[in-house]
């Protein structure tokens, strides 16, 4: 069981090891969703995640023959990392299996703390798999990224601090994967407050925990697809999931789309960079059926690699019309690029990019097509400057941005 003791018992382990997050007010979040609003910024954590509690709590617990053996673990990245801090710390050689569609970011950082890195699968089960295999066949010790109570225990010590930065605290939003996050902070924080309610928060994609709860048991789903890599787990634990229906107050879905509109309001508003399953409890703030309470959302991690990054904030400024393009057709003649210029000048837009193609038809006389990709202040901006073309004479037409815009 995961008891008080235990988590006292976990926090004495960690205290040194972890990096302190104090929660973070947000008042942009909290003007927009009626809620005092705050974050727990776990993406500034001393791995970049929350993941380091849980496993060096449990490397903390092994006996010297099981450190001896050597450890090895299946980790979406950010528990690898965890584990290969910990093993590092502990003077034992770590292996990590991580699926192939890891960020590049998480396999170099847990590459840096020491540990021997294999890809495998395209999905954490498929790297779990494999590493259990090896784990039995080479007698490794097996560090559970979540189904492991000693993990979660370590994990639910953000409660602690949550309690301590805001002893007031009504809700809490916590992103789930594998459920050892959330079933370590909704444990501890019912012990702490009876009524502090917890919400899990999983993409629609990999929604598997909201999936079991509604089964009454642990199911498995038939694939996962989702941009937050950190949950992209197929079969929750079936240790830890007990605690969760015990709990866990209730789930939010988010679809991936709303992951990229609040990567642009951690970035803009905070000046921080959270990875996409961190994002969930951000997303899930504007799914909230009340007003008024003091609401904290647990930012899981913050390792993205720039590529990622790159994506989401070109996606991100298109879908807030913050950058858009359109094509028109223009008689081939000295003088029409300047006149569409001085439209778009005169109605504050900014030009990103220009594409003139001389030979979009066989007879040029017929026209060429020029292609304008700029920058609006949002959708109401957008739609000001196309209807100014159009008052212009021009037979302008909005066409989807390429991803990478700015190249």
């Amino acid at each position: 069981m995961m008891t008080l003791d235990d988590f006292k018992a976990a926090r004495a382990v960690l205290a040194g090891v972890i990096r302190p997050t104090p929660l973070v007010y947000s008042a942009a979040l909290s003007r927009t969703t009626g809620n005092e609003v705050y974050l727990k910024p776990e993406n500034m954590q001393a791995t970049g995640a929350y993941k380091i509690r849980g496993a060096y709590f449990k490397i903390s617990t092994l006996t010297d023959e099981e450190k001896e053996r050597g450890l090895i673990t299946a980790s979406a990245g950010n528990h690898a990392q965890g584990v290969a801090y910990a093993a590092q710390a502990a003077g034992v050689p770590a292996t990590v299996v991580m699926p192939t569609t890891t960020p590049l970011v998480k396999v170099n950082n847990t590459k840096d703390y020491g540990a021997n890195v294999v890809l495998h699968g395209a999905a954490f089960d498929d790297a779990a798999a494999l590493a259990m295999e090896l784990a039995e066949t080479k007698g490794l010790t097996y560090i559970p990224p979540f189904n492991d109570l000693t993990v979660a225990t370590g994990q639910g010590t953000i409660a602690y601090e949550i309690f301590s930065d805001l002893p007031d605290v009504d809700v809490i939003l916590v992103p789930i994967g594998g459920g050892g996050l959330a079933s370590g902070i909704s444990t501890l924080a019912k012990l702490l407050n009876p009524n502090v309610k917890v919400i899990g928060v999983e993409p629609v994609g990999a929604a598997c925990m909201k999936a079991s709860l509604e089964a009454g048991r642990v199911v498995s789903l038939d694939k996962v697809e989702t941009i937050a890599d950190g949950v992209a787990v197929k079969t929750p634990g079936d240790l830890v999931f007990p605690y969760i229906q015990q709990n866990l107050d209730d789930i939010i879905t988010i679809d991936d789309r709303e992951l990229v509109d609040a990567f642009l309001d951690m970035m803009e508003k905070h000046k921080m960079v959270v990875e996409n399953a961190g994002l969930l409890s951000v997303a899930a703030l504007h799914h909230l059926d009340f007003q008024g309470k003091n609401v904290v959302s647990v930012l899981s991690g913050g390792n993205m690699d720039v590529i990622t990054i790159s994506s989401l904030v070109q996606h991100g400024l298109i879908s807030r019309g913050r950058v858009f393009t359109f094509s028109v057709q223009l008689p081939d003649r000295p003088g029409e690029l300047l006149h569409i210029a001085k439209v778009v000048a005169e109605h504050s837009g900014n030009i990103i990019k220009l594409q003139h193609n001389q030979f979009v038809n066989l007879n040029r006389q017929s026209g060429v097509e020029l292609r304008v990709t700029l920058e609006a202040f949002g959708h109401a901006h957008k739609r000001e400057i196309l209807d100014a073309m159009a008052e212009a004479g021009y037979q302008v037409q909005e066409n989807q941005p390429k991803a990478a815009f700015f190249s």
